[in-house]
């Protein structure tokens, strides 16, 4: 009877109070949207902010971009902010068949031309700025390596030379890319088409044949190295062109004129070869340039914290951020309904309706844990969940970007993450507090551990640009924990025990 006297009592008294204070009503919001939490009365439930250290550090570890992934080729040369950024990418084609033979005799053949075509699957950047382009041949003292994947920010560590180019250089308006092409041998949309030298044609035409080059792939490989694709830096370039080199709209063609009868009628024929990811491989190369940006100021080049207002997330191969929240640790006992880091972009006001709109930001950021000792990432525990059959559970979790009207901007990008569950094991069961890392990856890997209470060994769990990033595209400048408008934090909403 006196718990019920004492219960009345407290619901009288928040109602007395919400009509002085509005305390009782107030209405709870979570960034995530995940499930309702309990209206913050101030005497209940209640909440508070976090203060965090954010700090920002360039990607070190090796990453990689898979010869099944988009690959990019390009050139930045105007973002203020994030800095320069390069692309050239590296690859091999095969012919179709082994041996493989232009049909119709060798002597009434008559060569057309030789197409590069690659699959065009989309631009980041300025679509407004040319692109040009330079074919080369890979040389054979330079031949790439099918049983290993390139570390894709690291060029220095595997240079390949060039035999020579193979077409003068073109210039492309990437506007244009996705026109259609509609002739006897194509029905596509999205190409970019390179037309090579009148001798390499007739090389690839007139003089291989399946007593040589064509005998069989690897002697093939003897003959032809492969494709180099550079950009050229100096011209006003400031963007980046996704390829798919696995797919049907990428192939080298050959156009050739012949009787293959043997009778006076003749006709243009065409044969293809091709990008085969079970059998050839590719090494796309991109490096970044800091020099003279807003981000080389905030680099953290030693372990020790310095809690910048600004952070610069870029896509592997990019940078990351480091978040650490010193309150955690001495968080009394509590029921934790929601915590909630929340990160929000600084526009460029600078730049906000040019490079800010151009350069779109990474449409997934990674939060997890990190361990000096190890120098290795993890799950963060309890609520970054990792199934076979489903992968991770970013729905709940977050990290998904989403934007919002706020503060005089009509769009701005917001991430969020519900720490509810790791917030809790700190506080009841005495659980570390980590470092928080931030990162936009494409290819990435993380140990994990299942929640609490079943726990069980580490794993490493596979992340690719299906749950990420397509690689090196999206970046994006936050608020750090000092920031004076878009200040990251973590909000927890809680009862006392």
């Amino acid at each position: 009877m006196r718990l019920f006297s004492t219960l009345r009592n407290t619901f009288i008294f928040c109602i007395f109070s919400g009509f002085l204070l509005t305390g009782c009503t107030r209405i709870t919001s979570t960034e995530l949207g995940g499930g309702l939490i309990p209206p913050i009365d101030g005497i209940l439930t209640k909440d508070t902010i976090l203060e965090v250290i954010t700090d920002t550090y360039e990607e070190l570890d090796t990453a990689r971009i898979y010869r099944s992934d988009e690959q990019v080729i390009g050139a930045i040369t105007n973002d203020p902010i994030f800095g320069k950024t390069t692309a050239s990418l590296y690859f091999e084609v095969t012919p179709p068949v082994a041996p493989f033979t232009i049909p119709g005799n060798k002597d009434s053949i008559v060569v057309d031309s030789a197409v590069l075509i690659l699959s065009y699957k989309g631009l980041y950047g300025d679509s407004t700025q040319p692109l040009r382009i330079t074919v080369s041949e890979i040389a054979q003292n330079s031949k790439l390596n099918r049983g290993r994947s390139y570390p894709v920010n690291y060029p220095s560590a595997t240079p390949i030379s060039l035999a020579g180019p193979l077409a003068n250089p073109i210039t492309i308006d990437p506007r244009t890319l996705d026109d259609s092409v509609k002739n006897r041998f194509e029905n596509a949309n999205n190409q970019i088409r390179i037309r090579l030298r009148n001798d390499v044609a007739f090389r690839f035409i007139k003089q291989y044949d399946s007593t040589n080059a064509y005998k069989n792939d690897s002697v093939f490989r003897t003959y032809f190295a492969g494709f180099a694709l550079t950009v050229d830096q100096s011209a006003p370039a400031n963007a980046l062109l996704r390829i798919n080199l696995t797919d049907t709209n990428t192939k080298f063609a050959l156009y050739y004129n012949s009787s293959s009868t043997g009778a006076t009628r003749r006709d243009t024929s065409v044969a293809y070869l091709s990008f085969n990811s079970f059998v050839t491989t590719a090494a796309n190369f991109v490096t970044r340039n800091r020099s003279g940006s807003q981000m080389a100021n905030y680099v953290n080049n030693s372990t020790t914290p310095k809690s910048d207002s600004l952070l610069f997330i870029q896509t592997s191969p990019g940078s990351f951020a480091r978040i650490r929240v010193p309150g955690l640790a001495g968080l009394s006992n509590r029921i934790i309904h929601r915590a909630e880091l929340i990160a929000e972009q600084v526009p460029d006001d600078a730049n906000l309706l040019t490079i800010d709109q151009q350069m779109s930001v990474p449409r997934y950021l990674l939060l997890s844990t990190y361990k000096t000792s190890t120098n290795g990432k993890y799950n963060v525990p309890n609520d970054y969940i990792f199934s076979s059959n489903q992968g991770p559970n970013i729905r709940d979790f977050g990290g998904a970007v989403f934007f919002k009207t706020t503060q005089g901007y009509n769009r701005v990008a917001s991430y969020s993450f519900n720490l509810s569950r790791y917030v809790q094991g700190i506080v009841s069961r005495g659980d570390s507090s980590f470092i928080l890392q931030l990162s936009a990856p494409a290819n990435d890997t993380l140990f994990y551990r299942d929640p609490y209470p079943q726990l069980g060994d580490l794993k490493p769990v596979y992340l690719n640009p299906s749950v990420g990033n397509a690689p090196a595209i999206g970046r994006v400048r936050l608020g750090g924990g000092t920031h004076s408008r878009f200040r990251m934090r973590l909000r927890i909403v809680f009862s006392r025990i």
